[in-house]
C-alpha cells in the first residue's frame, strides 16, 4: 500500500467546475471517506486518482511519485464501482481471477488459485466459487466485485459508493466486513458516499465536499463535534442538527458575532427549562425515540433518553445541555466560543 496525495487538483467539464483545488493526503493504510451530495465532486475525485480523468491543474502523487500524466494501467490502483460489473457467464472463481490473468501479470495458475481462495475466504464467499455470477444474491455479487479489487495488492483501493444499491441490512453487514478487511490488510482506501452513517462507521478521516471544494477533513468525531460551517454540521448526524437564531431556547451566551446556533438533538433537554414546546410527532426507533417539537415558532428535533415517553400534542419545557451549542456567524462559519471569550477578555484589558 502507499501514501496518496492530491495537490491543488482542479477539473472542469465545460462551464461546470467539478473539483476546485483539492488538496489532501491519504496516509498509508488509512481509509478516507469523501462525503457529499450528488454533484459534490466525489466520483470525479476518484477518477482523477485513477487516471480516468486528467486534471486541468494540480497533480496526483502515489507513494511520492508524480503520476498525473500516467495512464490508469500504470498507476497501480483498483477501482470498485457502484454497479457490480461482473462477467455473468463466468464463475465466481473466474471473476475473481480475472485481474490476475491480465497479460502483464502472468502469474502461475497455482498462485492465482491460492490468492482467489484467500480473498474468497476473507469475504466469506469461498463456498460460492463454482457458482455463476448470475446465481448470486445482490450482497454476494457485491462481495465478488470487492473481491476482484482485493485479489491484487495495489497502492490504493478506490471505492465509488459500492454499497448504495444494497438493502439496509446488507449495507450494515458489508460495512462491518469492509472495515474488518481494511484493518486486516492494512489497505489504503479512498471511499466515496453520500451516506453519513457509512462515513461515520467506516472512516479513519472524513472529507466533506461541497460543490467541488473540500470544506473540512478530520476524524469522524472532529467533524461531528467541531464542524467548519453549517453545511458540514448538517452533513453529519441523524436527526439533523437544529439551526436556530442566536439567543433561542435560552442560549444567551456566545460570541458577539454569532448569528445562529446549532443544537444537536441529543443536547436538547425535554421536561425542564424556560422555553415551552409542543410535541408534533414522536418516532419510536427502538434504541432511541425522536421527538419533533414546535418551540418559539420553530421546529426542533430532540432525542428522548432510553425508557422515556412523550405523547403527540403534549406541552413540555425545553432547554439545552450547558456548553453544547455551536455558534455560527452570518456567513455560516463556525465560531470558536472559547477563542472568542479570550479575544473579548483581551479587548477589555486593552480598553
Amino acid at each position: 500500500m502507499a501514501e496518496v496525495t492530491l495537490s491543488r487538483v482542479s477539473k472542469s467539464f465545460g462551464d461546470i467546475q467539478a473539483v476546485k483545488e483539492l488538496e489532501f493526503t491519504i496516509a498509508d493504510g488509512e481509509l478516507v471517506v469523501l462525503l457529499g451530495p450528488t454533484g459534490a465532486g466525489k466520483t470525479t475525485t476518484l477518477r482523477l486518482v485513477a487516471g480516468l480523468e486528467k486534471p486541468d491543474l494540480g497533480g496526483v502523487l502515489i507513494d511520492g511519485e508524480e503520476v498525473t500524466k500516467l495512464p490508469p494501467a500504470a498507476r497501480d490502483v483498483s477501482f470498485v464501482f457502484q454497479q457490480y460489473s461482473l462477467y455473468p457467464h463466468y464463475t465466481v472463481f473466474d471473476n475473481l481471477a480475472f485481474p490476475l490473468r491480465a497479460p502483464g501479470r502472468r502469474l502461475p495458475k497455482a498462485e492465482i488459485a491460492e490468492r482467489v481462495r484467500e480473498v474468497a475466504t476473507l469475504l466469506r464467499i469461498d463456498s460460492k466459487l463454482d457458482n455463476k455470477a448470475t446465481n448470486l444474491s445482490g450482497g454476494e455479487m457485491q462481495r465478488v466485485a470487492i473481491g476482484r479489487a482485493l485479489v491484487r495488492t495495489p497502492a490504493i483501493y478506490l471505492m465509488d459508493e459500492p454499497l448504495s444499491s444494497l438493502d439496509a441490512k446488507l449495507r450494515e453487514d458489508l460495512r462491518v466486513e469492509l472495515k474488518r478487511i481494511q484493518k486486516d490488510l492494512g489497505a489504503t482506501i479512498l471511499y466515496v458516499t453520500h451516506d453519513q452513517l457509512e462515513a461515520m462507521t467506516l472512516a479513519d478521516r472524513i472529507g466533506v465536499l461541497s460543490e467541488g471544494e473540500l470544506v473540512q477533513i478530520g476524524t469522524p468525531r472532529e467533524v461531528y463535534e467541531t464542524p467548519a460551517n453549517i453545511h458540514v454540521a448538517r452533513r453529519l448526524g441523524s436527526p439533523q442538527i437544529n439551526i436556530l437564531a442566536a439567543g433561542s431556547l435560552g442560549v444567551t451566551e456566545g460570541p458577539s458575532a454569532a448569528a445562529s446556533i446549532g443544537l444537536r438533538p441529543e443536547d436538547v433537554v425535554l421536561g425542564q427549562g424556560g422555553a415551552q414546546g409542543r410535541v408534533l410527532t414522536v418516532e419510536n426507533l427502538g434504541v432511541e425515540t425522536v421527538v419533533l417539537l414546535e418551540v418559539e415558532g420553530k421546529r426542533v428535533h430532540a432525542l428522548l433518553p432510553a425508557g422515556g415517553s412523550m405523547e403527540q400534542g403534549a406541552e413540555t419545557g425545553v432547554s439545552v445541555r450547558p456548553g453544547s451549542a455551536l455558534y455560527f456567524d452570518q456567513s455560516g462559519r463556525r465560531l470558536d466560543w472559547a477563542e472568542s471569550k479570550d479575544e473579548e477578555r483581551r479587548d477589555r484589558n486593552v480598553g
